[in-house]
């Protein structure tokens, strides 16, 4: 089966799930830099009918924390910190429930054993967070500490994986206080910009600039609602930027070509440091980044998301050179779909 059969497979399979739960979002598949396949889907307004393309910008929910182990990755280039050092070394907080022999390598791979403000251990439904601590009063990364910072450690430093999304606002807290400047602006400056990403941001939900989606929730007894009360107002370190399936494709680039990090930095942010099941040895992650390995090697390299109304995917293949990326603006049909596409993608 050639490329071109493998593309109208991928069509067919895409025309089947969407007369069942049809996909809003975009799809996108580039072999060593050729578009193969580039098509959107759905709605990124609902209530004025305008649809989604190829330029449309989506949230990338906690995909973009590879910004932020980038962003760390950049700062230990410039001798500001080491991934050793100690969280407490890095930060002026006072964090007395947290173990002082945190690191920063084990924020960055989920192993550090801090409470998460939203522990997808034991919930699913991330808008109830906002029921307490309304969502449009997080607009900063500090603004997150009143909802972990008093909880008493998971476990002990380094003894397991456990995905959380605190651990990426306190290394987002560490960029602010080592480069001096918010966390955002230090993105958009450092990593953005040198990627020419000109379409990425962290955008105000209240403010979405032109060629945004709105994410959309489904309700009970059918229609819709949007999700501007059901995230953070805007993205933090932990997650919420919004980007375009071409800047995702300039931010792989700049990656695997090392202009942003150095070969040596880029060797130790995708090493896979730790598995995430401790019953299989098939996904590990790296420092922001999950790892997809086959036979004890990479297979793939990915960035995954998910909030209300939002759902996110792109991966990088780097024995073909291949990213396949996935946005969708609805908290379903996404993943459904990816579960699909991905054995076909992988033979290409």
């Amino acid at each position: 089966m050639n490329d071109t059969e493998r593309i109208e497979q991928i069509k067919a399979a895409i025309l089947k799930q969407n007369l069942e739960t049809p996909f809003s979002g975009v799809i996108d598949l580039r072999l060593d830099g050729e578009v193969l396949l580039s098509q959107a889907f759905g709605y990124a307004n609902l209530s004025d009918s305008i649809p989604n393309t190829i330029q449309t910008r989506f949230g990338m929910a906690s995909g973009s924390k590879t910004f932020t182990s980038t962003a760390i990755c950049q700062l230990e280039e410039q001798g500001k910190v080491q991934f050793d050092s100690l969280l407490k070394d890095c930060i002026a907080l006072s964090l007395p429930q947290f173990d002082p022999a945190i690191t920063l390598h084990q924020l960055l791979t989920h192993t550090s054993g801090i409470p998460d403000y939203f522990d997808e251990e034991e919930s699913d439904d991330y808008e109830t967070v906002w029921q307490k601590y309304p969502a449009y009063s997080i607009r900063e990364p500090g603004d997150f500490l009143p909802l972990f910072a008093h909880l008493p450690m998971k476990f002990k430093p380094g003894e397991r994986f456990s995905y959380s999304n605190s651990g990426f606002i306190l290394l987002g807290l560490v960029v602010e206080r080592l480069a001096g400047m918010p966390f955002r602006q230090y993105i958009e400056e450092n990593i953005f910009k040198p990627a020419f990403m000109e379409e990425s941001g962290y955008f105000f939900l209240d403010q979405l600039p032109d060629r945004t989606a709105n994410g959309y929730i489904p309700v009970e007894g059918g229609g819709w609602k949007s999700n501007i009360f059901s995230i953070p107002i805007v993205g933090a370190p932990d997650g919420g930027a919004f980007t375009t399936v071409g800047d995702l494709a300039k931010y792989w680039e700049a990656l695997f070509n090392k202009r942003l990090i150095s070969p040596e930095t880029f060797g130790r942010m995708f090493k896979p440091h730790r598995r995430t099941n401790p019953n299989s040895n098939r996904v590990w992650y790296g420092y922001g980044v999950w790892i997809g390995m086959k036979k004890g090697q990479p297979e793939s390299y990915y960035m995954l998301g998910e909030d209300p109304g939002v759902a996110f995917y792109s991966g990088y293949f780097p024995n073909d050179k291949l990213v396949f990326t996935m946005m969708g603006n609805t908290s379903h049909a996404t993943f459904e779909l990816l579960e699909t596409l991905l054995p076909i993608v992988r033979r290409i």
